[in-house]
């Protein structure tokens, strides 16, 4: 086919993913297209429902059938016809959260070739300490199969030995710290934190190890190994107090009074003592969220055998250029080049070609992230410690290693947690990306990325059911111009940039908190002073400090607190002022499963279910509350088990979703919808959203009142029975928010991790009228942002930088962001003042 006849777009004929209203749109192919659109308005639907959904699915239609069985295969996206789309990649909004052994070497694969560089470039020692030079024959002996397998001679001394292989190396097998197990942590138990209040009696919960699972009883149990349990635990015997923390397990009977007066005995209830209880548990339990609950009890050090490399020590001895694996692991990624430099002057010249085979792949997998900015980032830094946005520059950078072309890449809000000085290096990859003949969609709300657009796509006008539409599209000067676009007055800088009463009186006037954190990460000596019932940015560069300063400083300092436990060893000062309470708001999805709905996660499902069972159509039926639940049996579609969908395993093709046959998605059971309130069934008021739904309830006080909250929060167009795991993060974090925003929230201190993601420049406003209103009932509320519109809105900002990991770390400005952008002094206050001056045109 000639050039020119080429296709030059994907056709979308009739899309109706989720809230999208029968759409045809033409996407232009070999182009960076950014899609726009407000929270809910149907973006994702089109980015992710259709063009990743098709396109994946096709290009796995073309590979063998077994190949496909074990791929996890995408079902076909609910549109009438699709053209010319290539095959597709995706990168999510929220990667998933690394395990406690992922680091960024092991996630990255970049630590696999370290592992096979030490291995066969490396400089092993001997039994008797020699340091055997490198030479071809190691290499060569790493290949040998069977027991011969890396067995070398000492050239010093004659002894023949193993020396490490790659597998010897890895700490998440043979490699591993025997202390510690590879985790490069060691933990213990708090004798403090195993005992709660000590004000309170042992019978009104003093032992917080016994308020564990299946444990309330062992009071019972210690009153009858002879302990006061209705005296103030401090005011006990030494002997009483030993008995609860570390008394003999036995068997006692004991006698356990119930509710409802009737008394329960047992023979042989065995007594745990308050380390036993907690170290039981740990030994049993499986899930995540009791694993969290049980580590409060538990203090975390670095091992003392391996100082926290989680390799076996007598790993460290095989040495490239004098320096070992952990050593060259704690390199930051920006040295690695230099390191490879140095390795191939170093090795004799009949290893050169070996070491251009290993340092090249050792490069071409570090390039990109250092080209996205991560160079300060090292291979050892556990993964749980990253921030959404490094964990997506991560992923990204995996994905533009394979520098294939053909490919559309399909990337869901590739800015969160990025500061504006690495959105110009994004913007850079996705032209290279195109310029490799792929083509890229983005869908995201920073304008810097919007703006860089070949061609842009609005969808809207609203969300939920006022959205689903195309409203706009073409390029970014036609977008500018353009009457009906919604964002093009944040392009243009028309738009309103502050929207909210900033302080204008003394920051501090109504107090302060300060917290000093000694050495953690990149932190050393760092004193931060936050003003109460303000609007705080803390902002900087990613891998400044932000996280450490917020989520490991103030918030663990607050729960200490809170607690009663004492301080953890890196904060050196703290004084809470007068905050009695904190709330951490993060953007990780509400609920688990698609049985979590918003009428579930707030209290309308409960009440609804109170008042469908006070019906005289239910009480004659003797129906409870419990029947107008879809996770009860007595509620449940007998078909589907009261998810509405049934899931069919298809063999080889991909399992495919349907709406339940017999209940048509209502999740209820006949019966149950039959039980009318004013002619609805409760599966029908669960089809309500919220706006509408505000009018059908303006007679009932308790359910009024949050819908009237979630419209507040700019959640109206949810639908009651939406399933909560499937919102953006911003619309997550606003529905954290409800059952906060109807009381007085005096003393509370909000703390907001990214708190825009997935929010337009428009429900920015939203946000902030929700954070105005938290401040007017008395909170303080904190944000960790990179959002130039919300830094502009703040009472207060502190800057961390000047740059990310060991170049960061300190405070680099502080003060009111209008006065700040006077005389910018860093990175952000630079951008900031650019902002300011662009909306002041």
């Amino acid at each position: 086919m000639p050039a020119s006849k080429l296709p030059d777009h994907i056709e979308v004929i009739g899309g109706k993913v989720n809230n999208l209203k029968n759409i045809n749109v033409n996407i232009p192919l070999h182009k960076f297209v950014a899609v726009s659109g407000l929270s809910g308005s149907g973006k994702s639907s089109l980015a992710m429902g259709i063009l990743y959904s098709e396109g994946a699915r096709r290009y796995l239609d073309s590979l063998a059938t077994y190949t496909r069985r074990r791929i996890s295969q995408v079902g076909r996206a609910n549109v009438d016809s699709v053209k010319h789309i290539p095959s597709a990649l995706a990168l999510r909004q929220r990667p998933t959260i690394p395990g406690a052994r992922s680091t960024v070497g092991t996630m990255t694969e970049i630590f696999n070739v370290l592992r096979l560089m030490y291995s066969r470039l490396g400089s092993p020692k001997c039994p008797n300490g020699h340091q055997v030079p490198p030479t071809i024959k190691i290499a060569e002996a790493m290949d040998v199969m069977g027991d011969q397998m890396g067995v070398i001679t000492c050239p010093t001394c004659g002894v023949k030995f193993h020396a490490f292989g790659a597998e010897d190396f890895a700490f998440n097998s043979d490699g591993a710290c025997p202390e510690c197990e590879g985790l490069g942590i060691t933990k213990q138990l708090d004798p403090d934190r195993l005992i709660g209040d000590e004000t309170k009696t042992i019978r009104d919960g003093a032992v917080a190890a016994w308020r564990t699972p299946g444990r309330n009883f062992m009071p019972i149990v210690a009153q009858a190994a002879g302990v006061r349990i209705d005296v103030p635990y401090n005011q006990l015997t030494e002997k009483e107090k030993e008995m609860v923390l570390h008394g003999q397990q036995k068997h006692y009977a004991i006698d356990i009074p119930s509710k409802n007066g009737r008394v329960f005995h047992m023979d042989n209830a065995l007594y745990e003592n308050a380390y036993n209880a907690i170290e039981d548990s740990m030994k049993t339990t499986k899930s995540e969220i009791a694993l969290k609950r049980l580590n409060r009890f538990y203090c975390f050090f670095t091992c003392p055998m391996c100082h926290g490399t989680r390799m076996n020590p007598n790993r460290l001895g095989q040495l490239i250029d004098g320096m070992n694996i952990a050593e060259a692991s704690h390199m930051p990624l920006g040295k690695l080049p230099a390191f490879v430099d140095r390795i191939k002057q170093w090795l004799p010249d009949n290893m050169q070609k070996l070491a251009q085979n290993l340092t090249t792949e050792l490069l071409n997998q570090t390039q990109p992230l250092i080209d996205l900015g991560l160079d300060y980032l090292t291979m050892d830094r556990a993964g749980a410690s990253l921030s959404t946005g490094e964990l997506q520059r991560i992923q990204l950078g995996r994905t533009l290693r394979t520098q294939t072309t053909g490919v559309l890449y399909v990337l869901d809000e590739p800015s969160v947690g990025l500061h504006p000085d690495n959105v110009a290096g994004l913007i850079k990859i996705f032209h290279q990306l195109v310029d490799q003949g792929n083509s890229l969609v983005v869908v995201d709300h920073e304008t810097a990325i919007i703006n860089a657009a070949d061609y842009i796509i609005e969808i809207g006008p609203g969300s939920g059911v006022n959205g689903g539409q195309v409203i706009d599209q073409g390029t970014p000067a036609q977008i500018r111009q353009s009457q009906h676009s919604l964002i093009g007055p944040f392009l243009t800088g028309k738009a309103q940039l502050v929207t909210r009463k900033i302080a204008n009186d003394d920051v501090f006037a109504k107090g302060s908190v300060t917290l000093t954190i000694n050495q953690r990460f990149n932190l050393n000596d760092v004193t931060a002073e936050f003003p109460v019932n303000r609007l705080i940015a803390v902002t900087g560069f990613s891998g400044a400090g932000k996280t450490t300063l917020v989520l490991d400083g103030l918030l663990d300092a607050f729960t200490a607190k809170f607690h009663k436990h004492s301080l953890p060893s890196y904060i050196s000062k703290f004084e809470p002022g007068k905050m009695k309470h904190i709330v951490s708001v993060d953007a990780t999805p509400v609920g688990k499963n698609a049985r979590s709905t918003l009428a579930t996660y707030t209290n309308i499902m409960d009440n609804l279910r109170k008042k469908f069972a006070q019906l005289p159509d239910a009480k004659k039926h003797h129906y409870t509350p419990s029947y107008f639940s879809y996770n009860n049996k007595q509620g449940a579609c007998p078909a589907c088990g009261g998810t509405g969908e049934i899931s069919l395993d298809i063999q080889y093709l991909p399992d495919m979703v349907e709406t339940c046959p017999t209940c048509k998605g209502r999740r209820f059971n006949q019966d149950i919808l039959n039980i009318k309130w004013n002619g609805k069934s409760i599966a029908d008021v669960l089809d309500y959203d919220v706006d509408h739904a505000i009018d059908l309830f303006k007679d009932d006080e308790s359910i009024l009142k949050t819908l009237e909250v979630l419209q507040q929060m700019g959640l109206g167009y949810l639908h009651l029975g939406e399933a909560t795991p499937s919102l953006s993060g911003g619309e997550a974090q606003r529905l954290k928010l409800t059952s906060h925003m109807k009381s007085r929230q005096n003393d509370t201190l909000f703390i907001f991790d990214e708190p825009t993601v997935g929010l337009h420049p428009l429900d920015v406003h939203v946000l902030l009228k929700v954070f105005s209103q938290l401040i007017d009932q008395g909170a303080t509320v904190l944000m960790i942002t990179h959002d130039l519109d919300l830094m502009a809105n703040a009472d207060y900002l502190i800057d961390m930088g000047p740059r990310g990991g060991d170049q960061g770390g300190r405070i680099v400005a502080k003060g009111r962001p209008a006065d700040l952008v006077k005389d910018p002094r860093s990175l952000t206050t630079k951008y900031l003042a650019e902002h300011f001056q662009k909306f002041q045109k």
